[in-house]
C-alpha cells in the first residue's frame, strides 16, 4: 500500500451550509395587522367629546325620539364665540339679562357622530320666533326621518328637507343623557354671578 493512502483527508465542510439569514423586524408583510385582528380585540370606541351645535345644513341628522334624552336648560349664548354655557337653577334670577332658555336635544349625523342640539325656547314676544319654531319642528320631525336643515333669510326660518331614500337606523352611543351633557359642558357651566363669562358681559375685570 502506498503511504500516501494512509493519510485522512479533513472533510471540507461549506461556510455556508446550514446557516440561517436574520429576519427583518421590519418586513411589513410580518409587521402589519391582519384586518380580523381588530375586529376580535373587543376594542370600544370611547366617546370624550360631544359638539354642541346646529346641524350642519348638508348633514341629515336623526333626533333621539326618548324624552329622557332632552331637556330645557337656561343658558348663556356667547354669539361671538358661538358657544353656549349652562346656568345653574338657582342663580337664575341674578341672571335675567344675561340668559335665555333653550331645549337641548341629542342628535346625531350620518356620519355617526353624536352632538346636542339647543333650540331656542320660543317665546311670544319674541322677533326670532320663527327661527325658533322652524328648528323644534325640524328636531321633532328627525326623531322619526332623516331631515336636513337650511336657513332661508328671505322666509326668516329654517327650510325643512326629508330624505328621499330609505336610511338605516342611527345606532345610539351607550351614553346617558347626563353623560353627553357632562361630557359637553365640562368646562362651561356657570355656578355663580362672578363666573369669568358673567364677569366678561358685564365689563367687569
Amino acid at each position: 500500500m502506498a503511504p500516501s493512502e494512509n493519510i485522512t483527508r479533513p472533510t471540507l465542510v461549506s461556510s455556508t451550509a446550514g446557516s440561517t439569514s436574520t429576519p427583518d423586524p421590519f418586513d411589513l408583510e410580518s409587521l402589519r395587522l391582519n384586518p380580523s385582528f381588530l375586529e376580535t380585540t373587543g376594542v370600544k370606541k370611547l366617546i370624550t367629546t360631544v359638539p354642541v351645535r346646529r346641524p350642519s345644513p348638508q348633514d341629515f341628522v336623526r333626533v333621539h325620539p326618548s324624552p329622557k334624552y332632552r331637556d330645557n336648560f337656561a343658558v348663556v349664548d356667547l354669539k361671538e364665540d358661538r358657544e353656549d354655557y349652562l346656568v345653574r337653577p338657582e342663580i337664575i334670577p341674578d341672571l335675567a339679562n344675561e340668559i335665555i332658555y333653550k331645549t337641548i336635544y341629542t342628535a346625531i349625523n350620518r356620519q355617526g357622530v353624536c352632538f346636542l342640539w339647543p333650540v331656542r325656547y320660543p317665546s311670544p314676544d319674541d322677533r326670532r320666533n320663527d327661527w325658533a319654531r322652524s328648528a323644534r319642528e325640524a328636531a321633532e320631525l328627525a326623531m322619526t326621518k332623516w331631515v336636513r336643515m337650511k336657513a332661508n333669510r328671505d322666509l326668516g326660518a329654517y327650510e325643512i328637507f326629508e330624505a328621499e331614500s330609505v336610511m338605516a337606523e342611527p345606532v345610539w352611543p351607550e351614553l346617558s343623557f347626563q353623560q353627553l351633557i357632562k361630557t359637553a359642558f365640562r368646562d362651561r357651566i356657570i355656578a355663580d354671578i362672578n363666573h369669568p363669562v358673567i364677569r366678561r358681559l358685564r365689563g367687569l375685570p
